[in-house]
């Protein structure tokens, strides 16, 4: 799994993209309110992971998860 991390602009807020190794996008989010799409594509139990990471990562560089 990738994770993207996206810098908004003016009102636009920051976003994240999860996809899958076959980069189908998974999930896209806001930064601030993470809960609810992680929560519909079955990724709850791993939102302190994703945060953590994307407190490190910069913007627009992909990373890849390893779980």
């Amino acid at each position: 799994m990738y994770i993207i991390k996206i810098k908004g602009k003016a009102k636009i807020p920051d976003y994240v993209q999860l996809r899958d190794d076959n980069f189908t996008l998974i999930a896209y989010f806001r930064t601030d309110r993470p809960e609810r799409a992680l929560e519909k594509c079955g990724l709850a139990d791993k939102t302190a992971d994703i945060m953590r990471v994307l407190d490190e990562i910069p913007f627009g560089k992909m990373h890849k998860m390893n779980w």
